[in-house]
This record gives structure tokens, C-alpha cells and sequence, in this order.
């Protein structure tokens, strides 16, 4: 089954072995740097080490036991939601607005609503510290929050256009002549098209803001200081192996949301 091709165009197993092979040290090369983490928040010394010589939890009891911790992930998750409902809702706008234009702008319009993917995180982080220290907003919530929607719309819009290219446009201009307002007819007849697009963008955001570090490392501090933020600053001190538990449990988080928004549109797929 291997060796022998059913048709004289047909490639084998065999003959794609080594593409399997380096698509699997591909993955390799990108995963396990990330699952060696984990072993190392069981590590029982007072530095991280891999591998471990001696399996602990102290370090996730540390974790939990920590109200400057505890305070700096329910700052960021606050910061990830708040981020999340602002941003998914402006790049489904913007997107479903260029797509529906016919200007010869849209393309550069496009080009500067994602630009913050282009231009680096460290120039924008050092233009929104200027401005927000003339403004005070340095180490406030709505600061955080403004910063990260930046940084997460370009995300939303890019998947939400996406999903809109495979959109049958007559479907909505047909709820138009039926007497349909253009909210309605985007409500009923386009979101449910492009729901999966627009799930994914906001997955994006929150992610974004939740592992966003160089922009909070300027405008982010004292009660308002972010998760990643507070683990930089314990790399950079001091190499507490708290570290390796807290990342432990944002990759379990991750995961976790990875796979109940595919398993929400897998059901839902089933259910149309």
C-alpha cells in the first residue's frame, strides 16, 4: 500500500515520508520548548531546573497563596475580556465595512488598520507612554485596555475578512428586498455565515492582550500591574520558579479555550 501508487500520478506514503518527517520536527521544534515548562513548575528547588530532581507542587501553592499574583492574573483576564468585547466588535465593523466598499482606499485603509501588526510593538509602546503620561492614563485599567485593542482589532479584522471573502453576498441583498434593515439583514443572514471568523478573531484578542508584554511593561504598574509584566520583572530579578507554574496554568488555559470554541462550532455546524 506503501510502494504502490493506484494511479501513475499518484504520490505514495512512502514518497511523502520525508515531508511527513519534517513536518513532524517542525512541530517539535515549536511545542517542546513550551511543554518542557511544565516539569519544571513541579521542580522542588529553589531554581528552575530541567530536569527536575525532586517533583513539588510548592510552587503552584505559592501561586495561589500570593495576593500580588493572584492580583496580576485578575488583571490581566480582566484586561484580556475588556479587550475582547471592544476589539471583536470594532474589526467585525471595520472589516465588514471594507469588504461592502467599493473605494479604490480601501486597500491602504485596509493597510493602516493593521499596521500595529507591522510596525514594532516597542515603537508603539514608547509613543502610547508619551502620550499617556501626558494624559495620565500610565498604569490605569482604561489605559491597558486602549493599548491591547490596538494591537488585538488588527487580529479580528484580518479573520473576519477572511470569513466574509466566502460569504454569498446575494443572500443578504435578497433579506434587503424582502424588507430587512441593513442591521437586521447583517444579524440574521451574514454573522451566522461568518460566525466561526468572528469566534476565532475574539479568541485572538483575548490571547493577545492576556500574552501582550512590551506595551505593559511601559503603561502597566502598581494595582494595575499585568501577569506578564510581573513574570518579566521576576526573570529579570529574580528567577522565582513561581514563573514556571503560572505559565504552566496560562498553557492549560490556552488549551482549554482552544478547544471548547472548536468543539462550540463543530456542534453547531452539526446542529445547522
Amino acid at each position: 500500500m506503501l510502494n504502490r501508487p493506484a494511479t501513475d500520478t499518484q504520490i505514495t506514503h512512502l514518497q511523502r515520508l520525508w515531508l511527513y518527517v519534517l513536518g513532524l520536527l517542525v512541530v517539535a521544534f515549536l511545542v517542546l520548548p513550551v511543554l518542557i515548562v511544565v516539569p519544571m513548575s513541579f521542580n522542588d528547588s529553589r531554581f528552575m531546573s530541567f530536569p527536575p530532581k525532586a517533583f513539588s507542587l510548592r510552587w503552584y501553592q505559592n501561586f495561589v497563596t500570593s495576593p500580588e499574583w493572584l492580583e496580576a492574573i485578575w488583571v490581566s483576564i480582566r484586561a484580556a475580556v475588556l479587550t475582547m468585547l471592544i476589539a471583536t466588535p470594532f474589526g467585525v465593523a471595520t472589516a465588514y465595512g471594507l469588504s461592502k466598499s467599493g473605494s479604490r482606499w480601501s486597500g491602504i485603509i485596509m493597510m493602516a488598520v493593521i499596521s500595529p501588526l507591522i510596525v514594532p510593538v516597542i515603537l508603539v509602546a514608547i509613543g502610547l507612554f508619551y502620550l499617556y503620561a501626558r494624559l495620565g492614563m500610565v498604569n490605569s485599567m482604561v489605559g491597558i485596555v486602549l493599548a491591547h485593542v490596538v494591537l488585538a482589532t488588527p487580529f479580528v479584522i484580518i479573520t473576519v475578512s477572511s470569513a466574509l471573502s466566502h460569504v454569498d453576498a446575494g443572500l443578504e441583498r435578497a433579506a434587503r428586498n424582502l424588507g430587512a434593515g441593513p442591521l437586521r439583514a447583517f444579524v440574521n443572514v451574514t454573522l451566522p455565515q461568518i460566525r466561526t471568523g468572528v469566534m476565532s478573531g475574539a479568541l485572538f484578542a483575548f490571547v493577545t492582550s492576556l500574552d501582550e508584554v512590551v506595551i505593559s511593561s511601559f503603561i502597566s504598574g502598581g494595582e494595575n500591574t499585568t501577569l506578564t509584566k510581573k513574570m518579566f520583572s521576576g526573570l529579570r530579578d529574580q528567577v522565582d520558579p513561581t514563573i514556571a507554574a503560572v505559565s504552566s496554568i496560562l498553557i492549560v488555559l490556552s488549551i482549554v479555550i482552544l478547544l471548547g470554541v472548536t468543539l462550540y462550532d463543530r456542534r453547531r455546524g452539526a446542529g445547522t
